[in-house]
C-alpha cells in the first residue's frame, strides 16, 4: 500500500511537472510575440503525415484542416493507437468500418492494414465524405463517425432531438457531443494556423 501511493505521487509530480513546462512554453511564447507564439500553436497542433493526409483529403474532396483535426481528436497522430471499442490506427477505425470502407473504396496499393497509415487515413477519409454527402451536415456527420449511423439516424428520427430531422438539437450521448464540438475547435485552430498557407 505504501508502495502505491508513492508511485502515485510520482505520477503527480510528473504530470505537475509536465503541465507546468507546457504552460511556461505557452506564456513564454505569447510574451515573446506572434512568431514565437505561432510556433508553439503548431508544435500544439502539428501536422503529421502530411503527403498522406493531403492526397487523401484532395481525393475525396475535404478540407485538410478537417482531416487533420479529426486525427488529432481520434489519435493524437498515434499511427498504432487502439481504443477500448476496438477502433485502430490514425482516425480510429474498427474493423468492420475498416473493412467496408476499404471494399467501396479500395486504397490505391490494395492495401488492407488498418494500421497502415496509408490506409487508415484513405478509409477515414472515405467515411468522413461519405458522412458529409449522407447527412448534409458537418456536425451530424461528426456525431456518425463517433457514435455511429444507427444512433444518429434514430437521434434525428426523434423530434425531441431533431426538430427538422436533418439537423442534431441535442446529442444525447455526452462523449459524442463533446467529440463534435472537440473537433470543430480544432478544425478552426488549424484553418487558423495553416489554412492561408494552404490555400496561397
Amino acid at each position: 500500500m505504501e508502495g502505491q501511493v508513492r508511485r502515485l505521487k510520482k505520477v503527480s509530480v510528473r504530470l505537475t511537472a509536465a503541465a507546468l513546462i507546457l504552460a511556461a512554453v505557452i506564456l513564454t511564447a505569447a510574451l515573446a510575440g506572434p512568431a514565437l507564439s505561432g510556433f508553439a500553436l503548431r508544435w500544439l497542433y502539428p501536422r503529421h503525415f502530411t503527403e498522406v493526409v493531403s492526397r487523401e483529403a484532395e481525393e475525396f474532396g475535404l478540407e485538410e484542416e478537417l482531416v487533420y483535426a479529426v486525427i488529432r481528436a481520434e489519435s493524437g497522430f498515434d499511427q498504432q493507437a487502439s481504443s477500448r471499442a476496438q477502433a485502430k490506427g490514425l482516425m480510429q477505425l474498427t474493423e468492420p468500418t475498416f473493412q467496408w470502407m476499404a471494399e467501396e473504396y479500395p486504397p490505391e496499393n490494395g492495401g488492407g492494414d488498418v494500421f497502415d497509415v496509408n490506409d487508415n487515413v484513405h478509409c477515414g477519409c472515405a467515411l468522413l465524405r461519405l458522412l458529409l454527402d449522407h447527412y448534409g451536415s458537418l456536425p451530424v456527420a461528426l456525431a456518425a463517425y463517433n457514435a455511429g449511423m444507427g444512433n444518429v439516424d434514430r437521434w434525428l428520427g426523434d423530434a425531441g432531438l431533431s426538430p427538422d430531422g436533418k439537423r442534431l438539437a441535442e446529442i444525447p450521448f455526452p462523449e459524442t457531443a463533446a467529440y463534435v464540438e472537440k473537433v470543430q475547435k480544432l478544425r478552426g485552430v488549424y484553418r487558423q494556423l495553416y489554412g492561408e498557407e494552404q490555400h496561397r
